[in-house]
């Protein structure tokens, strides 16, 4: 999946005059389980709450994370640095990676809905379901998906766990128009998570949709609060500890 340099300027110069290029906490190179690495997004990076919901159920025990706000699944590494390109950087920093939790592509669908929609994934009122252009830009990120997934797996990555996306709500960025394309895009990834070539018992998608309510949501419409952080962490928490044991 490529995007014009120019259409990726003026989603650029249009997401830091809107809203303010997102932030992301520091990343985590060193930890006390080494080999356990956090990929993704800002639902990650931003607040970092989730690492430390997840630390803290660890007994004070860390993980290391190179989530960064911003990132894309494979391309898009002028705003962010990709999931692909950041479990790059994870191996060169420690080879040994057992587990790998992580989200992703959902900055593919979100950066160039919030300006131009230029692949039309809102759907207004008028409107009866999600586009077919907006389905085949999802479609391409499964594509994506899949063959990082199995990149990871053919280095040595033992499990995973893969969080998708949660209803947004209406927000300084977020719009519920995008909720059809969450749900396309959460099936894709559970699908893409499904045709990767790690075995069944070592993998799994966390849905969070059933958990994550508005009051979970900052202002913003997209970013998970304090209190759902806290939620994501428990879902994640039970697959983690048993591979944590396992391992």
């Amino acid at each position: 999946m490529k995007k014009s340099l120019i259409v990726s300027a003026m989603v650029l110069c249009m997401m830091v005059s809107a809203c303010g290029f997102m932030a992301s906490v520091a990343w985590i190179r060193s930890a006390t389980y080494n080999h356990v690495v956090n990929l993704g997004d800002s639902i990650f990076a931003l607040s970092g709450d989730e690492s430390t919901y997840l630390h803290s159920l660890a007994g004070g025990k860390t993980f290391r994370r190179y989530a960064t706000s911003g990132a894309e699944i494979v391309g898009g590494d002028w705003i962010a640095p990709s999931v692909y390109n950041q479990f790059l950087t994870a191996k060169s920093d420690s080879s040994n990676i057992h587990t790998v939790f992580m989200d992703g592509g959902g900055n593919d669908i979100l950066i160039p809905a919030t300006a131009l929609d230029i692949y039309n994934c809102k759907v207004d009122w008028w409107e009866s379901g999600l586009s077919s252009t907006c389905k085949n830009l999802i479609n391409d990120v499964y594509v994506e998906t899949v063959n990082t997934l199995n990149y990871m797996k053919s280095q040595g990555v033992k499990h995973v766990v893969f969080q998708g996306y949660y209803r947004v709500k209406f927000g300084l960025i977020g719009t519920t128009a995008l909720n059809q394309a969450v749900d396309y895009g959460d099936t894709k990834l559970a699908s893409a998570l499904a045709a990767s070539t790690f075995p069944a018992a070592d993998k799994v998608f966390i849905d969070p949709r059933p958990y994550i309510t508005n009051s979970d949501i900052i202002i913003d419409g997209i970013h998970p609060t304090a209190s759902g952080s806290q939620k994501l962490a428990n879902l994640v928490w039970p697959k983690l500890k048993l591979w944590l044991a396992n391992d």
